[in-house]
């Protein structure tokens, strides 16, 4: 019996914007499982509008959005409202040229990078 080919990924390189807590640094590890070549860009931290262009325009931009109180229950407690706030309009560029945007407030990290990936791959 064949062993079945793994579907392949239809873009080659993802970056991943969000505010902090949001789950950028754990979804691109189970990017990189899953065989992407993916980095994040902490757009949330620049006043440059862009920084998540300057390696250049990746095929896919993922903007990933969580509450106040999700980032709190993440441990990001230091990051308050106000905070949040600046860096949602650190982001708003890239939020607006996000190939995907995921609100992970109700999904766990595993849900967040089953989505993520099944927006990725072919056909999807």
């Amino acid at each position: 019996m064949t062993k079945p080919v793994p579907e392949r990924p239809c873009v080659r390189t993802v970056v991943v914007v969000g505010v902090c807590g949001s789950g950028k640094s754990e979804l691109v590890r189970r990017l990189h499982g899953a065989g992407f070549a993916a980095r994040v860009v902490a757009q949330e931290h620049s006043i440059i509008q862009d920084l998540w262009r300057h390696q250049g325009v990746p095929d896919a931009l993922v903007y990933l959005a969580a509450s106040p109180q999700t980032v709190a229950e993440r441990g990001r407690g230091i990051v308050g409202p106000a905070m949040l706030a600046i860096q949602e309009a650190r982001l708003a560029d890239a939020r607006a040229a996000a190939t995907i945007t995921v609100d992970t407030d109700a999904l766990t990290a595993a849900e967040v990078a089953e989505v993520v990936i099944g927006r990725l791959r072919c056909g999807a």
